[in-house]
């Protein structure tokens, strides 16, 4: 059983990369230079990417702010919606999540 303190730090870490990730998708769009109609093409095509990459990486960050406000509160670990307790297997999988395995398939 990983303890709270090892939990906040993966956490923690995961936002750091995140972050990053973040950082460089906005350079990446202030970067452009297309010459022609292909190259504009291609650079918007590459942004419908990125863009994507920037949601799904801004959805996990406030998924793993509202985690670290459950440590905070002490209710991590257990399910926002039935309150019982997450499996530590599942933890380890998705040290975010706010649900049990049951109501995760129903969210």
């Amino acid at each position: 059983m990983k303890s709270l303190e090892l939990r906040r730090a993966e956490l923690l870490s995961r936002k750091a990369q995140l972050t990053t990730r973040m950082a460089q998708i906005s350079d990446e769009f202030e970067t452009h230079e297309a010459k022609d109609w292909a190259e504009m093409a291609t650079e918007r095509e590459g942004d419908e990417v990125l863009q994507d990459l920037g949601a799904a990486a801004r959805n996990e960050l406030r998924m793993i702010d509202a985690a670290l406000a459950r440590m905070h509160d002490g209710d991590y670990g257990y399910c926002v919606t039935c309150g019982a307790q997450i499996a530590e297997e599942r933890l380890d999988l998705l040290p975010a999540t706010p649900f049990c395995r049951d109501h995760a398939a129903k969210h």
